[in-house]
């Protein structure tokens, strides 16, 4: 097997996990939140992390993975970031409705592909663009319902926005600038992101949710659901970051886009959430979306690199990537914050 097909199965593999332990998250938080009532998702978040810092401690003591310190500051600063774009999302979803909530989501993507453009030259041809578009107008038409606007809840969703784009498009560039692994990353920004969440979290929950996390009855079903969703936290974050790392933060947003849709559909099968056909007309435009985005990409990245042999024998780094194509670099904290019962609807993803 050559290098380009490891790769490619390497992509593969990241992005089905990266899909699996999202949607089976997702499932778990909701049935601890929404059944459960343990509604304090920013401190989840945090125990989240720290489950996954110390997985990452006993790999490499097992030496599954070698420890490559870089630039303290900017490890640092990403990991804040990284707390405070996960603390901004909790926020913008408790004071906004679900549809506004929804579209908050839906803008993280053209908020990135703004943001590439300005900073990093990159180019998104017409094609990306207007498969981006049938992606967003197919996730809009399922989940998007109810705009109620208010002043504080645009300016979280807002913050929100660009700290989230801000953080996945640094988790894409420090990999490759440092050349550190998606593993190594992780690994020393955990800590950073931890810490952000365990100080701020009780009181964002408190805020959100009027209840104090300490004081919560803690049922021995409970604790198997928090121990279940930290788990399953450690997939999904080892994971986002390999996918961005190997593809792009506009490859993560598509990807999570589907996940979404992935998660209505389960949510109807197992757990009987309400489904309509609106539902589905949206989920379909949205695969439409996604294949064509993949299709597009596959082309101009196979045209690159035709373009690239014939020049210099050197392969270039592909400015876009579909959902199977790879990058040159190597392989956050994922997209799963749970309603909570009742102001935060079951329709809305769950951060891990």
């Amino acid at each position: 097997m050559g290098e380009s097909e490891r790769c490619q199965l390497g992509t593969v593999g990241a992005l089905s996990l990266s899909v699996v332990s999202s949607v089976s998250i997702v499932i778990c938080n909701k049935a601890l939140i929404s059944t459960l009532g343990f509604t304090f998702a920013t401190t989840l978040t945090s125990w989240h992390l720290l489950v996954t810092f110390c997985s990452l401690h006993v790999a490499l003591w097992m030496r599954l993975f070698e420890h490559k310190p870089f630039d303290p500051r900017a490890v640092m600063g990403f990991g804040i970031l990284n707390g405070i774009s996960i603390g901004l999302l909790n926020l913008s979803l408790g004071f906004n409705s679900v549809g506004f909530y929804q579209m908050t989501k839906l803008a993280i993507i053209p908020c990135t592909v703004l943001l590439e453009t300005l900073f990093f030259r990159k180019m998104f041809s017409r094609s990306i663009q207007f498969a981006l578009t049938i992606l967003l107008l197919g996730v809009g038409i399922a989940t998007v319902t109810d705009l109620q606007l208010n002043v504080l809840g645009s300016v979280l969703s807002l913050l929100a926005v660009i700290t989230t784009c801000i953080a996945q498009i640094m988790t894409n560039t420090i990999q490759k600038r440092f050349k550190v692994s998606s593993t190594q990353l992780l690994y020393q920004s955990c800590p950073y992101q931890a810490l952000t969440l365990f100080i701020t979290g009780p009181f964002l929950d408190a805020l959100l949710t009027n209840q104090n996390v300490f004081a919560f009855k803690y049922t021995p079903q409970v604790l198997v659901f928090i121990v279940l969703s930290c788990l399953i936290s450690v997939s999904v974050n080892f994971s986002t970051f390999l996918v961005i790392g190997k593809t792009s933060p506009v490859t993560y947003q598509v990807l999570g886009h589907l996940k979404t849709c992935l998660v209505l559909a389960f949510g109807y099968v197992l757990l009987h959430d309400p489904f309509s056909w609106r539902n589905i007309f949206g989920i379909l435009i949205a695969l439409v979306g996604m294949i064509l985005y993949s299709y597009f990409c596959s082309v101009e990245n196979q045209q690159k690199a035709t373009e690239a042999s014939s020049q210099i024998p050197q392969v270039k780094e592909s400015e876009s990537d579909p959902l199977l194509s790879v990058e040159s670099g190597t392989g956050l904290v994922a997209d799963n914050v749970a309603p909570k019962a009742p102001v935060w609807s079951s329709d809305k993803d769950l951060r891990a």
